[in-house]
């Protein structure tokens, strides 16, 4: 009777073991990164509040943090670059600055070395269809992700924030008005079935990203204001900063002439997976300004 005790125990632990993993299935992020963070900013000054937890979030200080320039306008980035210099005022002392505008450089093993064994990502602001046109599909691009993959993160503010959205708004070569550009739609998808948009109130674009949202129903748009952030972390993020965050989602029910989106404050917890602010997490309100 032994043999089919042990043979009866084996098979429970067999089944057990696969039930956990099918529940562990069923909870791994949708929308959000599998591993590691995302800190996604909408430009203008950051602070130190957001930086650090970003730096944080990478490991601390001395971890090999790898800062992406390349959304700029410069043609060449040193260590006299402001983004470069920023970092090194919060006391971060392992950097290495990545940039190409060649495809083909992008997409080779020597030029990804840099980030093999990097913690954190940094995407400088400028212009996103640059960030498509160097990196998408190519060896970094993959480089990026594996970040991620290593439990490190990913962060960037403006056109380094939209880039990481699933759907690419403003992606346009022709002027960053633009909202849907074919061609230029595509980010590099860590927010699944999400569009981010940035500067959102300091420039007045809160409403611009209900037409992208209403012709693409499945996105959820999220507008984030000058020097704010969120971090993401699987399903969750969390608004840090001074200002705003807006989500616009077309699944919601609103009432007639009621806009859209509504504005999240720092403090708040959004879940992604529910489209729903987390309880007791902060305030809340309706669109229609400031």
């Amino acid at each position: 009777m032994a043999p089919i005790r042990v043979g009866l125990a084996l098979a429970l632990v067999l089944l057990t073991g696969a039930g956990e993993q099918l529940r562990a299935g069923d909870a791994a992020p949708l929308v959000g990164p599998d591993q590691g963070s995302l800190v996604l900013g909408g430009g203008g000054h950051m602070g130190g509040a957001i930086m650090n937890r970003f730096i944080e979030l990478a490991g601390g200080p001395n971890e090999r943090i790898v800062l992406v320039p390349t959304a700029g306008s410069s043609a060449n980035y040193s260590e006299v670059w402001s983004g470069y210099k920023m970092f090194r005022d919060l006391g971060a002392t392992n950097l290495a600055i990545l940039h190409t505008r060649d495809r083909r450089e992008a997409d080779s093993r020597d030029f990804v070395r840099p980030l093999l064994k990097a913690k954190g990502v940094w995407f400088g602001g400028g212009r996103q269809w640059r960030m498509v046109d160097s990196y998408l599909g190519t060896k970094t691009e993959t480089a990026f992700r594996d970040v991620l993959k290593r439990g490190g993160v990913i962060g960037g503010s403006s056109a380094g924030a939209t880039i990481q959205g699933d759907y690419l708004v403003r992606g346009a070569r022709e002027g960053n008005r633009i909202m849907m550009a074919p061609g230029y739609e595509q980010g590099f998808a860590y927010l699944r079935n999400c569009a981010v948009d940035q500067h959102l109130l300091a420039r007045k674009r809160e409403k611009d990203l209900v037409a992208v949202v209403t012709r693409r129903p499945r996105l959820l748009g999220i507008g984030i204001d000058e020097a704010t952030a969120i971090v993401v972390q699987g399903d969750e993020f969390e608004v840090v900063g001074k200002s705003k965050v807006a989500i616009y989602d077309p699944k919601r029910v609103v009432p007639e002439g009621a806009p859209m989106y509504y504005f999240l404050k720092p403090g708040a917890r959004f879940d992604l997976r529910n489209r729903v602010q987390k309880p007791g997490s902060g305030a809340s309100e309706k669109g229609a300004g400031k």
